[in-house]
């Protein structure tokens, strides 16, 4: 039995309030006064007695009429949700309340707008050789200040501003670079997100993984205006790369840099507290060499992925 929250008495003090008000003679002032409670609440308890409820439970406070929904309007909220009306829009068009469309919304499983979409069935592919595909991609991180760790490690948001002004001191980029293949990542911390420092990273790696044995021929990337600008066009036309461009708002087309980006932000960026900006760039390469040489990878049979390049494993030192 669950008794309300903020009950005086339970069903036992209630029977005894009502039993000495009917059958032992006790004013209605003096068995109140003796259980706690008000004069009001040990009348409705005496009423209740009198009229033969004699467990004197918590009564349901679900109103005694509840008008449903028609199944009509229903149907409607369903139809016009998949032609992408939100809530207020279905509410104003049928003239019901938006609280009675959201909670429909919730029960059909409409709530979020992309429910409305069948989910695609996933495309894994993978690519036969090292190098044949590598995926590219960048990843914003915050500046650490004079301060020390942000609030993500540490809760302290003044971490991310310099000095004693309110001045933010920006941010800086990793750029990442993962065969398909084999999933051997490569990564820069950059200044800029722009078309000179994408053209830089693609032609660092390049030297980076051909130093590896693996020669790169495709490169995927979004969108982005930097990959998308002349310079970078002109720079993998001197590299002979093919560059290839994921479709607008499929990221999962380019997954496996976003996944890497996910474990790099993860184990590398909140893995540990560091002190400065320099201090987290400075630590990255040890953290690729741990990716590429000794960390078990989830889809290579928890092999680490230099085990997928002909002799590199064996060469590492």
């Amino acid at each position: 039995m669950m008794l309300h929250g903020s009950a005086r008495s339970c069903p036992n003090g209630r029977r005894l309030i009502a039993r000495r008000v009917v059958q032992e003679g006790w004013t209605l002032a003096a068995a109140a006064e003796a259980a706690g409670v008000s004069v009001v609440t040990a009348r409705k308890w005496v009423r209740r007695f009198e009229a033969g409820d004699e467990l004197l439970l918590d009564r349901s406070s679900r109103p005694r009429r509840v008008q449903r929904t028609a199944a009509a309007t229903v149907e409607a909220i369903e139809k016009l949700r998949r032609l992408r009306m939100t809530a207020a829009q279905i509410a104003e068009v049928l003239g019901v309340p938006l609280s009675t469309v959201s909670r429909w919304l919730r029960r059909l499983g409409l709530g979020k707008r992309s429910r409305l979409e069948p989910p695609e069935p996933p495309n894994r592919y993978e690519r036969s050789r090292p190098g044949e595909l590598v995926h590219v991609d960048i990843k914003q991180l915050g500046r650490i200040g004079a301060r020390g760790a942000g609030h993500r490690m540490v809760g302290n948001r003044r971490s991310q501003f310099g000095g004693h002004t309110r001045k933010a001191i920006g941010f800086e980029y990793v750029h990442v670079m993962v065969d398909d293949h084999s999933r051997l990542a490569y990564a820069e911390v950059l200044r800029g997100l722009d078309a000179t420092a994408a053209v830089a990273f693609l032609r660092n790696a390049v030297c980076w993984f051909a130093e590896r044995g693996v020669r790169i021929e495709r490169v995927m990337t979004d969108n982005g205006s930097a990959y998308v600008s002349h310079a970078h066009a002109a720079c993998c036309r001197e590299l002979g790369l093919r560059h290839l461009r994921t479709r607008p708002r499929r990221p999962r087309t380019n997954g496996k840099a976003e996944r890497f980006i996910q474990t790099l932000t993860n184990e590398w960026v909140y893995g540990r507290i560091y002190g400065s900006s320099s201090e987290r760039t400075s630590t990255l390469q040890l953290y690729l060499d741990h990716y590429n040489f000794r960390r078990p990878h989830g889809a290579l049979r928890h092999q680490p992925p230099a085990t997928r390049v002909n002799d590199l494993l064996g060469n590492y030192t």
